[in-house]
């Protein structure tokens, strides 16, 4: 299977991935569970993030060597965050407070596969085009 097509498969899967999370948005919204619930109002937000980062993945997924800086940018946000669920985990732990690292490793999985399929830079081409007249 050639990479350029692996990549959009990636790409599509993350997308649709990404782009699922609104469900548990328009729950948090809807049912006020963010704050009556949770007590937390960093859950909605964050999932507004990714959201979006989803439907430009899926643009991103016609073609990839056009999209390179929006991957790139969706693979370095799902490693800084995982890195930052790493920490957290680590310091919960540290507190007595059992909290897995599926996610953490899930997160971090995303963004390298993201960077390892990422597409190579383009050469300009402007210089063997000739000028039209």
């Amino acid at each position: 299977m050639k990479k350029e097509r692996l990549t959009q498969i990636v790409l599509v899967i993350v997308g649709l991935l990404n782009l699922a999370l609104i469900y548990y948005l328009y729950m948090d919204l809807r049912h006020s569970s963010w704050l009556l619930e949770q007590k937390n109002e960093c859950e909605p937000m964050f999932l507004s993030f990714f959201i979006p980062a989803g439907v430009f993945l899926l643009l991103a997924a016609r073609r990839p060597s056009e999209h390179r800086w929006m991957i790139a940018l969706v693979a370095w946000w799902n490693i800084s965050h995982g890195v930052v669920m790493a920490i957290q985990t680590v310091e919960a732990r540290i507190h007595g407070v059992h909290r897995e690292f599926t996610d953490v490793v899930f997160f971090i999985a995303i963004g390298g596969v993201l960077l390892a399929l990422l597409p190579a830079k383009r050469e300009a081409v402007a210089s063997s085009v000739a000028p039209t007249r």
